[in-house]
Order: C-alpha cells, then structure tokens, then sequence
C-alpha cells in the first residue's frame, strides 16, 4: 500500500506507523552423515575434493570456487576467505583429512599453469587495484586458483586470454547428479554441503558462536537456526569431515 500511494498514486500520506513483514524463515536442508558420504563417493575425483572441502570447512560454493594457492595454510590448517558475504573476511578450518589430496592435486594445477606460462599465458584476474600495485602478481603461482577451470576463456575486463576458476554451474550440475545416483529423495544442492558442515559440528559439541565464525554470519541469529539446543563452548575447531573419511577415496582416479 505504501509503494502504491508513494510510486503509482504520488500521494504523500504523511507519518505511517507500518513495518515491513518479514520473510518466513526456513530451515536449511541437511543430509545425514551418511547420505553425505553417499553423494561424496558419487562425484568424480576433482568435484569429490572441491564437494569435501566445501562440506569440511563449510565455505559458500563461490567462496571455494575463489580461493587461491596463497589462501591455504597447511601448517595452521587454516583457510584465508578473502572478500566473503558482505565484503568481509574470515579464517576458516582446513580439515587436515584434505591436506594429502590437496597437495596432489595442486601439483596438477601447476603444471598445467607452467604450460600456460610456457604458451605466453598463464594470467589469473586480479582486482583492478592488485594488478595495478603488483605488476606481476597475475602470473605468480600463489595467486592462482586453487580450483581452474580445465579450459581457457578471454577475460571480457582486459580482453586477454586467461584461465579463471571453476564455472559454479558446473559444480552445481555435479552435485546434483551425484545426489540423484546416491538415490537421495531430497532436493540436495552444493549449498546443503555447507548447511549440514554446520549441523554436524554443532552435533559435534561445537559451540555456536565458533560455528557463526566459521560460517561468516554477521548475527548469531542466523547460525540458531541450524539448533535451538546446543550451547557449549570453549572447544577446538573440529571439522565433520572426520568422521566420514577412513570410506572417502580422495585424489586422482588411477
């Protein structure tokens, strides 16, 4: 009513003491733990490892998709989220169950960006005001994607031919392949990976305001919904991913 007499009618009415109604809140989708590790064992080797991390450490796809080589701390086992929701920044747990797979896999993306570099290629996109203080920071290994994509694209912001990250549909279509074969009656998304990371590691005994963090949620009003029972604190950041790895093959196929 109130756009209508503001927008369409052009009709001041003057102090209105309205509110805007809520959107109604839904609870997030989960899988349990062992419907988890269904759809892991579904995915191909590469999107196995992207879906684990997502689901170990639990990023936003995009936030995966972004991460450079640099992001990765092994020895803290800790993750760097650069420019998350909301433009802010977080660290986040690094399973260490993925260190192995990880580094393996990273082996493969360098050389395939020292074949890129051998091609006169080899450039990652930089935010305008990187490229402009770092001159060569765009071909440097430890900004490069730690997830490429497997076929080089032109960059429409600088017209040069580059190899950016992994397209998100492309993840999305795997998921959602993988939860059809697992016989999962649920409409399951690369999102619900994060969604049950958070339900598990309150399961886990985490406390609600370690998982807030590691979410990158800006109220803890939003992390309640994933429980309306657990309040512990003072615990260790410990990662679901445990507890379905021994029967997770990680890695490249033989």
């Amino acid at each position: 009513m109130l756009f209508l007499y503001k927008a369409v009618l052009r009709k001041h009415l003057g102090q209105v003491g309205a509110v805007r109604a809520k959107k109604p809140q839904k609870l997030p989708m989960v899988l349990s733990r062992h419907k988890e590790r269904l759809v892991l064992s579904e995915l191909s080797s590469s999107h196995r490892l992207f879906a684990a991390l997502l689901y170990g450490s639990g990023l936003r796809l995009m936030e995966g998709l972004r991460l450079r080589v640099k992001d990765l701390n092994f020895e803290c086992q800790s993750l760097h989220v650069h420019d998350g929701k909301g433009a802010k920044d977080r660290v986040v747990t690094f399973p260490l169950q993925l260190h192995a797979a990880i580094q393996v896999h990273l082996q493969q993306v360098q050389l395939q960006h020292l074949g890129d570099l051998a091609q006169g290629l080899g450039q990652v996109y930089l935010p305008n005001a990187l490229s402009r203080k770092y001159k060569s920071a765009a071909r440097d290994w430890s900004w490069q994607y730690v997830f490429p994509s497997d076929k080089l694209s032109v960059d429409p912001r600088s017209g040069r031919k580059a190899r950016h990250h992994l397209n998100p549909s492309t993840m999305q279509k795997a998921v959602r392949k993988a939860v059809r074969a697992a016989e999962i009656e649920k409409p399951a998304s690369a999102h619900t990976l994060r969604h049950s990371f958070a339900t598990h590691a309150l399961e886990n005994g985490l406390d609600i305001c370690t998982v807030q963090q590691q979410l990158g949620h800006a109220s803890l009003e939003k992390t309640e919904i994933y429980t309306h029972v657990l309040k512990r604190g003072g615990q260790a950041v410990r990662s679901p991913l445990e507890d379905i790895f021994p029967t997770l093959k990680l890695g490249p196929d033989d």
